[in-house]
């Protein structure tokens, strides 16, 4: 497997991969990742849909994006999925997945016009003191201090913020900033996560610095992710004959080791009760998503608290992790993910809105119509003053494709669940939905008379309660998480969130594409070049704009000579035109190509 970029590999198809035809795949696990490497096992690795088997222990695909419910019971969503232009390898897989709706186009295809005709950006990105303008004015205020600390961040070498925490590495000015209230909102980091993830997201999305503030960065399905990706997917798969094997629980895999060799030999599952064992040869492929964000998931209702299960339960995907990793060294070290539940969790709650008082209260602090079918908030409003520190948002509505005309879907999540509320005065993680959405009117500005009433006639709300749905934010070193296919495997490949990529960043779509695109193309030796990680981070006019942009347009103090010396040449017009130096009239304006987009 080598790595490309550049249309000369993205557009061509590779030769048929010797011996294929006498090969198997057996996938473990339903979500993105597996279905992702069954889609590139199709296309590009020519292998016969009717050989690819996933195992799903539940009866629902699609892993972390879900999304269902009726109007009677509200709608269930535990999270959304924030997208870009450089996910080189979700768009790479998703422009040969037929759309559901638009005839003749690819999911990309309805992807890229929905978003150049509708495209995303926040009238309002924060907001205190019971729905007023939080006041960001799209700046970062992370003064000389902070604006220091990313700099050293991005300059430093991944080992040395092994095991280390953001801060351990960060000043109080950083954490005081603009640019973390951002930065942990969208991205749901806590000063205790990985400083090394930390650096790996400003790298991976250095290009995007510029639309933080208003989220411009952002691009957004027309649906919630379930019925936007993973419906289309599946049946992409199901039409070339992929089988899929829900509710077939795997409890063992098991290794053949003979020094540096390595190749699974079988695998156990138990389905309606029975147990069931696949012997394996060198022949068949094996990939695994180990590790799991949302597993022991549990939701509540509008009048029960959702529950937080810290435990490993027997035949989860943590649980077959570490029976796997017990096996070998280089299978990674599943306990400094799954052991740490206060430090991983937090809540999210979907509200299905059907009163218009609610409505109004939202067009209000958004600034624009709720179910017209176009962007709304435009991504999540952050409420600075929130003792949960709770965020918000309403996507384009119908979030759901079966949604009535008179609902509205908002999504609601909180970072800090162990804290008595401003106006609920308990923990978030000890509330009813109904309790949630008191606390959510009351940061929107209800009348403090309604909201109560609002809140249990107005709205039905589904709290989530889910353990590790940050633990890959857990601070970790080089190893803890395996390599896609480790040294010496012969038919075997971990995806996922927590296998281990190069230069790319986990809690994305394009994570879990990409390490099951890595996984085929090694297992199967197939000769095409995987599109490397967007390189922002190595082009100079994207870290020049980025400076200018977290120095809120302050420019840089430049010793004299070194400056006469700079506004000579290229180097220097660039920094005229993102301010960063004095900028002379004959200086064109920055390009398009590294100019932020949206309102």
């Amino acid at each position: 497997m080598y790595y490309s970029s550049g249309n000369y590999e993205a557009f061509a198809r590779p030769k048929k991969p010797a011996g294929v035809d006498d090969k198997r795949a057996w996938l473990i696990g339903g979500g993105l990742a597996s279905m992702a490497a069954a889609g590139f096992l199709l296309r590009d690795g020519r292998m016969s849909g009717d050989r690819i088997t996933i195992l799903e222990a539940s009866s629902v695909d699609g892993g972390a994006l879900d999304g269902t419910g009726t109007p009677a019971q509200g709608w269930f969503i535990r999270g959304g999925r924030e997208m870009e232009n450089h996910f080189e390898c979700l768009w790479d897989l998703f422009r040969s997945v037929p759309s559901l709706e638009v005839e003749d186009a690819s999911v990309l295809d309805e992807f890229y016009w929905l978003n150049k005709e509708d495209p995303n950006f926040s009238l309002m990105r924060a907001t205190k003191h019971r729905g007023q303008d939080g006041g960001t004015d799209k700046k970062f205020t992370l003064g000389d201090a902070g604006a220091k600390d990313i700099m050293e961040m991005v300059l430093s070498i991944p080992e040395d913020f092994y095991d280390k925490r953001i801060n351990e590495v960060v000043g109080k000015e950083f954490l005081r900033s603009n640019f973390w209230l951002y930065w942990r909102t969208m991205f749901a980091f806590e000063e205790w996560h990985s400083a090394l993830e930390m650096k790996l997201y400003v790298q991976r999305f250095i290009h995007h610095i510029a639309g933080l503030p208003d989220f411009s960065a952002l691009k957004f399905t027309k649906y919630n992710q379930y019925d936007s990706l993973v419906r289309p997917l599946k049946e992409w798969l199901v039409d070339q004959g992929v089988i899929f094997s829900n509710d077939s629980k795997v409890v063992d895999i098991q290794f053949e080791i003979n020094g540096e060799s390595k190749s699974a030999r079988s695998i156990t599952w138990i389905h309606a009760g029975e147990e069931n064992t696949v012997e394996l040869t060198d022949d068949d492929l094996v990939f695994f998503t180990n590790g799991s964000l949302v597993e022991n998931s549990n939701w509540g209702s509008h009048e029960t608290p959702a529950v937080l299960d810290p435990e490993i339960h027997e035949g989860g995907s943590w649980w077959l992790w570490r029976k796997v990793a017990a096996q070998d060294p280089s299978f990674g070290n599943p306990d400094k993910f799954c052991t740490h539940v206060e430090e991983s969790q937090w809540e999210s709650a979907t509200v299905t809105v059907k009163d218009d008082r609610i409505r109004h209260l939202i067009t209000d602090i958004c600034r624009r119509d709720t179910n017209t079918g176009k962007v709304v908030t435009g991504g999540i409003v952050s409420v600075m003053d929130s003792n949960w520190l709770m965020s918000w948002t309403v996507n384009r509505q119908p979030h759901f494709p079966t949604q009535p005309d008179d609902e509205t879907v908002v999504w609601v999540y909180g970072l800090f669940t162990d804290r008595p509320g401003n106006y609920v005065k308990k923990p978030m993680r000890d509330c009813t939905g109904e309790e949630i959405t008191q606390e959510w009117l009351y940061h929107l500005g209800a009348p403090i008379d309604e909201i109560e009433e609002l809140a249990k006639d107005g709205a039905i709300t589904n709290p989530c309660m889910m353990p590790f749905v940050t633990a890959f934010f857990l601070p970790r070193n080089g190893t803890d998480r395996p390599k896609v296919v480790p040294e010496g495997v012969k038919n075997f490949a971990f995806i996922g969130q927590f296998a281990e990529s190069t230069r790319d960043c986990i809690f994305t779509t394009e994570y879990s594409v990409r390490t099951a695109m890595e996984a085929v193309y090694q297992l199967l030796e197939v000769d095409r070049g995987v599109p490397e990680v967007f390189g922002s981070i190595y082009d100079v006019r994207q870290l020049i704009k980025s400076t200018a942009y977290l120095r809120d347009g302050k420019p840089l103090p430049i010793a004299g000579p070194f400056r006469k010396y700079m506004e000579k040449g290229e180097i220097g017009r660039l920094m005229a035109q993102f301010g960063l130096i004095e900028k002379d009239n004959e200086v064109p304006s920055p390009s398009g190509a590294v100019t932020p987009t949206g309102g």
